[in-house]
């Protein structure tokens, strides 16, 4: 595509993922459709989560109190907070924060519910609406005000090593959830500049864009012992001293929709990984004069078939033509069209339509493997559209050895480029001027020793650099 930024915002509006009209500045309403894929994806992070975790819901006000204990924390929102400051005509006492997050929310309750080590670990989540005053350009479900779309766990452990696995076991949760919708990632700790406010360090997800840029789309934060010390959460050992928790939390939002969309879309419209199609499967009916109700039925039959085998389907029997409908489920991203006219049921055969290859083929409906073979057919789907989105990804990933390169490539080619650098603040701030643009983080390891590409140091780690969101 050959301008991502227009795409991006007419497919919002033509496939009726968003309105972006509402008179509030940087926040949308969810259409129908959109809020089925959505639902979908959140479907899928649930199943997940709900293996090891379990779902609260916290209230979405937060008093001025318990914002400011956490000093460092309020100091990261202090420009992004929504205050509430009357109660109908009333002033308040206390001023109320829309949550930016949920931290202050949610542990001075912890703080009641951990007492012994019995009680622990503890691990929830809740997916709620956060509201941050984003003064830069704001732009649908990448750089929102209202995150209608905000999953955030918290955890509590006993002990430093227990809080540094659940930091492992948050990675994997994320790596599986985001191979589910197919969407490519690369996982960096973030300089300690850029972590999250309050935490010992953070961890996150970036995807690329297609038009080179990288999006932020889930971060892990390891908090350590930070708002356990803020709001009083200790628990009692075994031998009956009383110490203080450790913490993790990590999060999603609507940017995850915004990849999902931005990453496996075409020139055509969207292109839907069959796990969050609101449709996986679109019958259309080719109907000529004669044979009609026929047909009609025909297709009636195959869709209660499908719908019965658990897959979402859908049997388009409007009166227009079939080409203004295959038009509108290319576009919507339906992931497989079947066509069914009079020859195909004389012959016992259906047309199908991919819509992640544009390809046609044709299959039997009258073995009794047909449903098998339809959700054979949807597997291969996600496994492909997986492999391409990988592949465009990691063409887009490229090394650099001088500043001067580096900051050539990412100028004149977008995407990641990565080298070694030492790790020191005031080395990486020098070094963001220098190719003006932002330090990911540290991407990997390495063993043994090699120079930073800035000050010429001993460096045993590889970072990377991109033009971000």
């Amino acid at each position: 595509m050959t301008d991502f930024s227009e795409w991006f915002h007419n497919i919002l509006e033509e496939a009726e993922i968003i309105d972006d009209r509402y008179p509030v500045k940087g926040m949308n309403v969810w259409k129908p459709q959109g809020f089925k894929i959505r639902k979908y994806t959140l479907e899928i992070l649930r199943n997940i989560l709900d293996k090891t975790h379990e779902e609260v819901l916290f209230p979405l006000l937060i008093t001025e109190d318990e914002l400011a204990k956490e000093a460092i924390h309020v100091k990261g929102f202090e420009e992004e907070v929504y205050w509430v400051t009357h109660g109908g005509l009333t002033e308040l006492n206390k001023k109320l924060a829309l949550r930016p997050t949920s931290e202050t929310a949610m542990y001075p309750m912890f703080s009641l519910w951990v007492r012994s080590h019995t009680d622990l670990p503890m691990r929830f989540y809740q997916i709620v609406n956060t509201f941050r005053y984003e003064t830069k350009h704001t732009r649908p479900l990448i750089r929102v005000r209202e995150i209608t779309t905000f999953k955030e766990a918290h955890t509590v452990h006993a002990t430093e090593e227990e809080c540094e696995e659940e930091v492992q076991n948050a990675v994997k949760v994320y790596k599986q959830f985001f191979d589910m919708l197919g969407i490519p990632y690369m996982i960096s700790k973030r300089p300690q500049w850029d972590k999250f406010p309050g935490a010992k360090y953070t961890v996150a997800f970036d995807t690329i864009l297609p038009d080179g840029k990288t999006l932020q789309i889930g971060t892990v934060h390891n908090l350590d012992q930070t708002f356990a010390k803020t709001f009083d959460i200790t628990y009692e050992t075994e031998e009956g001293d009383h110490k203080y928790v450790y913490q993790t939390c990590y999060g999603i939002s609507d940017r995850v929709i915004a990849s999902l969309i931005g990453i496996h879309g075409d020139e055509k419209g969207l292109c839907l990984p069959p796990a969050v199609a609101p449709y996986q499967v679109v019958i259309i009916p080719i109907i000529f004069k004669k044979g009609a109700e026929e047909v009609l039925e025909f297709c009636r039959g195959i869709e209660s078939k499908l719908k019965a085998a658990g897959l979402r389907v859908h049997f388009d029997d409007r009166d227009i033509r079939a080409g203004k409908k295959f038009y509108e489920y290319e576009m919507r991203g339906v992931p497989l069209r079947m066509e069914i006219g009079p020859r195909d049921i004389e012959n016992k055969n259906a047309v199908i339509f991919r819509r992640d290859k544009l390809e046609k083929d044709t299959i039997s409906i009258e073995s009794d493997d047909f449903i098998n073979e339809i959700k054979s057919i949807l597997d291969n789907i996600s496994h492909d559209m997986r492999e391409k989105a990988w592949e465009s990804f990691n063409k887009h990933i490229r090394d650099a050895e001088t500043v001067e390169e580096a900051a050539k490539k990412v100028e004149e080619n977008m995407g990641i480029v990565k080298f070694y650098w030492c790790g020191d603040e005031a080395c990486g701030k020098e070094l963001e001027e220098k190719v003006r643009v932002d330090i990911l983080g540290v991407q990997e390891e390495e063993k043994g020793s090699c120079e930073c590409i800035n000050c010429g140091q001993s460096s045993t780690c590889k970072t990377m650099i991109a033009k971000t969101y």
